[in-house]
């Protein structure tokens, strides 16, 4: 089940200016971020928010290299498991082409809106509404527990996927 109401959705300050292709994508404007906190800060905040979780992404790999990158000036560490939406679709609908594991394309073929697309939360809602629906659609495949959807996960043709 999804619960919206326990979310965590914080701006941060940027250490260079948003460039003006990313402020038409996200919508977020530097005189939004001026007075934000730096990464050193909320990063700890949200770590302790999804301590003891499974993450849950869409397309993991690229969200986890930005985590890996930040440790080194937050010395926040994550080491939960990962699930990847991206990957769990794979499985689900193994003849779809690259295009149509898209995170729209997904929710789409699953009959979900997608609403606040390429905003952290709007992105994270989208994802893990996803995730719920693919849920029913993996235990068809006997895929049930974590450690199933792991193990099947790194047998998708994403799998490799680096950044």
């Amino acid at each position: 089940r999804l619960l919206e109401h326990e979310s965590f959705d914080r701006l941060i300050k940027p250490r260079r200016a948003v460039s003006d292709e990313s402020q038409r994508v996200h919508g977020i404007t530097p005189q939004m971020l001026a007075d934000q906190p730096p990464l050193e800060q909320v990063l700890p905040a949200f770590a302790r928010f999804a301590e003891d979780t499974v993450l849950v992404a869409h397309n993991a790999a690229f969200d986890l290299r930005f985590l890996e990158l930040a440790q080194r000036r937050s010395g926040v560490r994550f080491e939960q498991p990962v699930l990847d939406t991206l990957l769990l679709s794979s499985l689900v609908h193994p003849g779809h082409h690259d295009s149509e594991h898209q995170l729209e394309r997904i929710a789409a073929r699953l009959g979900l809106a997608v609403v606040g697309r390429h905003t952290a939360l709007g992105d994270a809602i989208v994802t893990a509404e996803v995730f719920v629906k693919l849920l029913p659609l993996l235990a068809e495949r006997g895929i049930r527990t974590l450690g199933q959807a792991r193990e099947a996960s790194r047998q998708s043709v994403y799998a490799s996927l680096e950044y």
